[in-house]
C-alpha cells in the first residue's frame, strides 16, 4: 500500500529525514514511534503530497506522492497534530464543508463516521473552537474520514489529550482497521507501540528498527533492573558510574539500570547503601518498548 525508497528531507543544515525506506501492506494499523523532532511530522508531510522529497521516492497506492498528488489527495484523509479545522465554525459546519470538498456530503458516508460523530453530533452546533481536546480530536477525525480514503495519516492524535480520550481513540482506530482502511499514525507515547500491528522506532530522521511491537522487545539483550531510594537523582548517577552500568535513566519511580551480565540484586543493593542511598529497592524487570528504543539510541550513537 505504501513504499518508501530511500528518502531525505533538509531543512537548511537540519537534516529531518536521512534516507527512510520501508513498506506498509495494505490494512496495516502502522506506527512511527518516536520524541519530538524524530522526523514524523516530516515523514508524514511527503507521505501526504504537502512535502516534496530532497531524494528518493514515495508512493501510495502506487500513486507517485510528487507526480500523482492531485490524484492521491482524493484517496487519502489526514489529521495533523495540530488541530487545524476552522475554529469559528461548528461542529456541522466543518463537516459539510469538508465534505463539499471531496464532492460528498456528511448524509451519504454518515454510516462510515458515525461511531465517532454520535459522540460529538449533540454539540453539533458548538463552534469547533469551544470544544475539549479529546472532542477536537473525534472531530478532526470524522472530517479526514468523511470522503471514505482507502488510507489515513493521524500525524501524533492522542498529543495533549486526557489518557480517557486516548484510550477511546485507539479503540476507534481499531474499529477503522476492521473496515479495511490502511491506518499510519505517529505518536511520541511508547505504551501505545503495542497497539499497533508493526512499528518503525525513529530518532533524528533515521528508523532503528521495524518489526512488530513484542519482536522488537524481544530483542532487547541485557539484564535490566528497577531500582528506587530517597534520592533518586543522586541514585541515577551513582548507578551510571557502577562498572556494570549499560545504561541508568529514570522511568517513573524507578531507574531502568541495564547491565551485559546477570547481577546479585543484594550485593546490589548493599553497595548502593554503602554509598549512603536510603531506603533502597532493587527488582527484576521485562523490558518494554521505551527500553527497546534506549537502548538502539544508544547504539546507534555509539556507532556514529
Amino acid at each position: 500500500m505504501i513504499q518508501i525508497q530511500n528518502v531525505h528531507k533538509s531543512f537548511g543544515n537540519i537534516q529531518a529525514l536521512k534516507g527512510i525506506s520501508l513498506e506498509i501492506a495494505e490494512g496495516e494499523l502502522f506506527g512511527f514511534i518516536g520524541p519530538d523532532g524524530a522526523g514524523k511530522t516530516t515523514l508524514f508531510r511527503v507521505l501526504v503530497s504537502l512535502l516534496v522529497p530532497d531524494e528518493g521516492k514515495a508512493t501510495v497506492m502506487d500513486l507517485d506522492v510528487v507526480n500523482d498528488y492531485k490524484k492521491l489527495r482524493t484517496q487519502l484523509g489526514y489529521m495533523p497534530g495540530r488541530f487545524s479545522l476552522y475554529q469559528d465554525l461548528t461542529v456541522e459546519e466543518n463537516l459539510n464543508f469538508f465534505a463539499g470538498i471531496f464532492k460528498t456530503t456528511l448524509k451519504e458516508n454518515y454510516e462510515l463516521i458515525k461511531p465517532i460523530y454520535q459522540q460529538i453530533e449533540p454539540f453539533k452546533k458548538r463552534r469547533a473552537g469551544a470544544l475539549s481536546g479529546g472532542m477536537k480530536q473525534k472531530l478532526a477525525l470524522s472530517c479526514a474520514l468523511i470522503h471514505k480514503p482507502k488510507v489515513l495519516f493521524l500525524d501524533e492524535p492522542t498529543t495533549g489529550v486526557d489518557a480517557v480520550s486516548r484510550k477511546e481513540f485507539w479503540e476507534m482506530l481499531q474499529s477503522l482497521k476492521k473496515q479495511g482502511i490502511t491506518i499510519v499514525v505517529s505518536t511520541p507515547y511508547m505504551e501505545e507501540a503495542a497497539l499497533c500491528d508493526r512499528i518503525a522506532l525513529i530518532q533524528k530522521g533515521e528508523l532503528l528498527d521495524i518489526d512488530k511491537p513484542q519482536n522488537i522487545i524481544n530483542r532487547y539483550s541485557h539484564f535490566l533492573y528497577g531500582i528506587k531510594a530517597e534520592r533518586m537523582y543522586d541514585l541515577v548517577k551513582i548507578l551510571r558510574e557502577n562498572t556494570h552500568c549499560n545504561s541508568a535513566y529514570l522511568f517513573g519511580e524507578y531507574v531502568h539500570f541495564s547491565s551485559n551480565t546477570e547481577l546479585d540484586m543484594d550485593k546490589l543493593k548493599a553497595e548502593l547503601i554503602s554509598t549512603g542511598m536510603e531506603n533502597v529497592e532493587v527488582i527484576s524487570l521485562q523490558a518494554n518498548i521505551e527500553d527497546s528504543f534506549m537502548d538502539l539510541m544508544a547504539k546507534t550513537n555509539n556507532q556514529a
